[in-house]
């Protein structure tokens, strides 16, 4: 298993569904995974620390893990099978070690809010082409305003261009 980390986000617009491209910590390496809109939302507002009134799912899922006396150890993307990604999250509780099979999406999310490392298989990570590091694969993440409204978020979003990071396929 390799660290890896959240690099971009995106829209592919061949199928109209989200990509989360998590990237090796040390390397060049890179693993596509499409997602969908609720979850790209929730990743991008994390990223962006944008806070929301009231909390959604993986705010809820963290709120969880602390209050019954837990930490997230890691998430770790698993395997894929028949074009789908599978995921564990390894959560240390009072009672020892639990792991939770989840959705790879869902476990980035949480990851993200809880500070925890994300794993993945050698095996499933891809070269990233040369040309794809150009000016514009470097789409900031970043928030001009914490206080980003549902119509800037959804904007963002659909602006994003997987086609910046190379050629894949789910």
């Amino acid at each position: 298993m390799v660290e890896v980390t959240v690099a971009r986000l995106g829209l592919d617009s061949a199928t109209n569904s989200y990509v989360v491209i998590l990237r090796e910590r040390e390397g060049r390496r890179v693993l596509p995974s499409w997602i969908g809109q609720p979850e790209a939302e929730s990743i991008v507002m994390q990223m962006n620390q944008v806070k929301r009134e009231r909390p959604i799912t993986h705010d809820l899922c963290k709120s969880l893990i602390i209050g019954l006396g837990g930490t997230l150890r890691r998430v770790s993307i698993t395997r894929v099978q028949k074009r789908t990604y599978y995921a564990e999250m390894q959560i240390d509780g009072p009672n020892g070690v639990v792991e939770v099979d989840a959705r790879p999406s869902d476990s980035i999310a949480i990851a993200l809010r809880l500070d925890a490392p994300i794993f993945a298989p050698s095996s499933l990570l891809t070269a990233l082409d040369d040309d794809a590091e150009g000016d514009d694969a470097e789409s900031s993440l970043e928030a001009s305003d914490s206080e980003l409204t549902a119509e800037q978020l959804q904007s963002y979003l659909e602006h994003l261009r997987p086609e910046d990071f190379g050629k894949f396929s789910p």
